[in-house]
């Protein structure tokens, strides 16, 4: 072969691996899962019996989780990873549901099953949901506690995992109990049963390569940064209240009945099963707390509901807590109302900061008024969650991340050959954070060698159809 044509050969063949390697890279390069929502009703039969007259019974949530609609549990804050040239995920969401039932003469109960933090893996054309599972055997009344329990089988329905980028959502996964999934559920179902569909949403983030390009946002630690000042009290330099008033009366306000909704002012948080009051100001000293927030909520709605919370205030006192709030409602306008009681304990500094995390909480006679009396004094409320900072550098508890809307763009298509039901089977799409779509490796390499093979015809058709050399030309093979 001529000199200079092993040269344009060379030349295009290193163009094509350098083409190839870095789309190739970019493509094993796993990302990380950080924000998302899992909705899942565990089975809404089992809510109806555990709720129902046999079993008379209720449920609470617990580590922030919300409901959402009637009978659909929503789970928070997803971590993992995501792999888009395999498809594989593994994301794992915060929160729990604590079910209690058929209540005992001696205050417990037998039935007694709490579910938390549920975990969906991928892997090809399978998925699983995994969850920590603590309950009660109905024969024994024995608790056992397990750690990520294979519960469910999650059928995928031919989506092709493939190919994501900024946001991957798999909606109305069909779930079936498993073998281990029965035997945790204290033997209330059994292996096959169908449960309640899953649906998820999932951030991801930027390739590692692309994330080192950009600029951080947050400057580097010194070494001269101040350590944390450890203190028994003082001013609170900043802090937040995470309440959710009561789970029943956010679901009234939204339902069939009331249709209404609710409004955040003034720096006020949603955190999906609470409200975030932020901008704490005030004192703590031994274990006593003085606290003042920022933020308002006002729910309105038919039937004349129109009720205004702000002023947030807590104090802490020899282990008893009080909420008050600015309430403005059609019945009532007053000023630091002590809404609920809540139990505090004993809260001392850690790290310079001070935590109460979802302290139980009752409705005062007060309160009571507040609500025009939907609920009696005495009733339970949504748990009080409290974090107050005295040092500077004490970072408070991050809110439930729900993560993007999961809004359907580009999908990965099924690898089924028969189109799918639309109507009921399980849709995954993905919102990407590049601007065009990559093309796959192999596509792009055939490209890449047709344009070469094309290069290299070309050079024979020339070197035929030029007149031989003579002795004296220059370019002479």
């Amino acid at each position: 072969m001529p000199a200079r044509l092993r040269a344009l050969v060379t030349v295009v063949c290193a163009a094509v691996l350098g083409a190839l390697l870095p789309a190739t890279a970019a493509h094993a390069e796993s990302r990380t899962v950080r924000g998302g929502r899992l909705d899942w009703g565990i089975k809404s039969s089992f809510q109806s019996y555990v709720t129902g007259p046999v079993a008379k019974g209720g449920y609470s949530l617990t580590q922030g989780a919300a409901t959402v609609g009637g009978s659909t549990f929503r789970f928070h804050s997803a971590t993992g990873t995501y792999d888009p040239a395999t498809g594989a995920l593994r994301a794992a969401f915060s929160g729990g549901v604590h079910f209690l039932g058929h209540p005992t003469s001696g205050g417990g109960h037998q039935l007694d099953l709490t579910l938390s933090r549920p975990t969906v893996s991928v892997s090809g054309a399978t998925g699983t949901l995994h969850v920590d599972v603590t309950s009660k055997a109905k024969d024994t009344g024995t608790v056992t506690t397990s750690r990520q329990v294979p519960f469910a089988s999650l059928s995928l329905g031919g989506i092709d995992m493939r190919g994501g980028g900024g946001t991957v959502t798999l909606n109305n996964l069909p779930a079936t109990l498993t073998a281990e999934g029965a035997r945790s559920f204290a033997g209330y179902y059994t292996a096959g049963t169908a449960l309640d569909p899953v649906s998820l949403s999932a951030d991801v983030e930027a390739p590692a390569s692309q994330r080192e390009r950009q600029p951080s946002a947050t400057p580097s630690p010194s070494a001269a940064s101040p350590k944390p000042t450890r203190t028994a009290g003082g001013a609170i330099r900043d802090g937040a209240v995470d309440w959710g008033v009561r789970r029943t009366f956010r679901e009234y306000v939204t339902g069939d009945i009331a249709d209404g909704t609710w409004a955040l002012s003034a720096g006020a948080q949603d955190g999906g099963a609470l409200f975030r009051f932020p901008g704490g100001e005030g004192t703590y000293r031994d274990g006593r707390l003085t606290a003042d927030f920022e933020g308002a909520v006002r729910f309105t709605g038919a039937h004349g509901l129109d009720l205004t919370l702000s002023g947030v205030r807590a104090t802490v006192k020899d282990g008893r807590g009080t909420l008050y709030a600015d309430v403005t409602s059609p019945e009532v306008k007053e000023k630091k109302v002590p809404l609920v009681t809540f139990t505090a304990g004993e809260p001392k500094p850690a790290d310079g900061l001070v935590r109460l995390t979802e302290a139980p909480a009752k409705l005062t006679a007060r309160g009571a008024e507040a609500f025009g009396g939907l609920y009696r004094a005495g009733t339970d409320m949504d748990p009080v969650s409290l974090a107050v900072a005295l040092t500077a550098d004490a970072e408070l508890p991050a809110l439930p991340d729900l993560g993007s809307d999961p809004t359907p763009s580009v999908s990965p298509q099924p690898t089924k050959t028969t189109a799918p039901d639309t109507s009921a089977a399980p849709v995954a799409s993905t919102t990407d954070d590049g601007g065009f779509p990559a093309l796959p490796v192999s596509l792009t390499a055939g490209a890449l060698l047709l344009a070469a093979a094309a290069l290299v015809a070309a050079a024979l058709r020339r070197r035929r159809a030029r007149p031989a050399a003579s002795p004296s030309d220059p370019d002479q093979g």
